[in-house]
């Protein structure tokens, strides 16, 4: 019998170890506490409750500048600049990733003859303690950046509480991205979450990250009807990737596109952003029940067959939320003041800022959202290039013979109800425009 006993607890406890190694090194980015059984999100950040959907707000921070407790030796600063603006380097390990199907994209990069016309793509990040993860990641946007056209696009990264040298490495990068002639807009934030209202800080550094949109002397840099934000977390995303998010959203008449990010607390991949994402009937992609077990997480839209069956086939899916590791979204309501991240308001259910962006997106006419699951994302180089064998690169489902792109018959009104967990004990159904202005 105790033989027995030791037999089921050793490998209970042995998975209880790991879900706390991820929670706590995520803690900083997790977007509000949760049971010890759940795993957070890994850059859901939450932001500050409003009466109204403003627009964001200055923030004070400080540009980056060099100091004596600079943690890396400048050559080694140099490799990863270095590897970051050439994706044929080698010397720094990064996930691999294909060479994209210029074909398919190259429509994308168009530009009119006047150099002076708005910038197109506006790629957006907070990055804190990942400096290894930045070859493949930044190395990706630098990719994309010239792929679509350095003057097309610009670059905003948040940074900071990093002691392993992420913010040194992103402010080394500006000469180079200045000689490519992109907009590159870097500030580092001495912004603590785990001091005093975590999530209102959270919330201001996701803000800062678009502040350009609507600040005074840049926003004219960009156009309110025809720039696309592209907003990553910190995962081991391929070149191809980007264009895959950015293609399905022209294609589709998307309002915002998604990735599928997925994390190992197993042996299997596990999706991995549960709680903000939601189905067009209002549900998570996968059953939790009220005890916290992840045991049906194989089973995704287990009661919604049409997604089910357009995710087995790699097809884009309406979804009422997602966020996934990667979204790319229409900038108009942003620079338009119409919206920007918030947290929940008094009297409305606890979730995730970029479930309360879809919630508001949907409020103000901007429902057309879909998941791309051939987009499929990790957080490690290591776990991405399993994820990467595991559930297929872009190009592998692309190329596939036969293949097309399929549109989506967009449902116009969003679901009635929506899920709401605040925590697992008790999830509910509440309406889905709940405490928004005027219902």
């Amino acid at each position: 019998m105790t033989r027995r006993l030791l037999l089921f607890v050793l490998p209970a406890g042995g998975f209880l170890l790991l879900a706390l190694t991820l929670w706590l090194g995520r803690e900083q980015i997790s977007s509000l506490p949760r049971p010890s059984f759940w795993r957070p999100q890994k850059t859901t950040q939450t932001f500050p409750p409003s009466s109204s959907m403003a627009a964001p707000t200055a923030t004070p921070t400080a540009q980056y500048q060099a100091s004596s407790s600079e943690v890396l030796p400048q050559e080694t600063k140099a490799a990863y600049v270095h590897a970051i603006m050439h994706p044929e380097a080698t010397v720094l390990p990064r996930l691999q990733c294909p060479e994209p199907d210029a074909s398919r994209y190259r429509y994308l990069a168009e530009q009119g003859e006047n150099v002076t016309e708005p910038i197109r793509y506006f790629i957006a990040l907070d990055l804190r303690q990942c400096v290894s993860l930045l070859p493949r990641l930044l190395g990706s946007i630098v990719e994309a950046i010239r792929f679509l056209g350095p003057r097309n696009c610009a670059l905003s990264i948040i940074e900071g509480n990093s002691d392993d040298g992420t913010g040194e490495v992103l402010a080394a990068l500006r000469p180079g991205l200045d000689a490519l002639t992109t907009t590159y807009y870097f500030k580092s934030s001495d912004i603590n979450p785990k001091q005093g209202d975590r999530i209102q800080k959270l919330a201001q550094l996701r803000n800062m990250a678009l502040q350009p949109l609507v600040d005074e002397t840049e926003a004219a840099k960009f156009s309110t009807r025809n720039t696309t934000v592209v907003f990553l977390n910190d995962v081991a995303i391929c070149f191809e990737d980007i264009l895959e998010l950015l293609h399905q959203r022209r294609i589709l008449g998307a309002d915002m596109t998604c990735a599928m990010d997925w994390t190992y607390v197993g042996s299997d991949p596990t999706f991995y952003d549960v709680w903000i994402a939601r189905g067009m009937n209002g549900e998570s992609f996968f059953e939790i029940p009220p005890d916290g077990n992840w045991n049906s997480a194989w089973n995704l839209f287990w009661n919604n067959p049409s997604t089910q069956q357009r995710f087995s086939a790699h097809q884009p899916f309406q979804v009422f939320s997602c966020w996934n590791g990667a979204a790319v979204f229409t900038a108009t309501p942003i620079m338009d003041r119409t919206i920007s991240f918030r947290a929940h308001r008094e009297g409305e259910c606890l979730q995730g800022e970029p479930q309360l962006l879809c919630k508001d997106m949907w409020f103000h006419g901007y429902g057309k959202i879909a998941v791309v699951p051939s987009v499929n994302l990790e957080y490690s180089n290591e776990n991405g290039k399993r994820i990467k064998e595991a559930k297929g690169y872009v190009s592998r489902w692309v190329s596939t013979p036969g293949h097309k792109d399929e549109l989506i018959e967009w449902q116009l009104e969003p679901p009635k109800k929506v899920k709401c967990i605040p925590n697992y004990g008790s999830q509910f159904f509440e309406a889905w425009n709940l405490t928004q202005p005027g219902i």
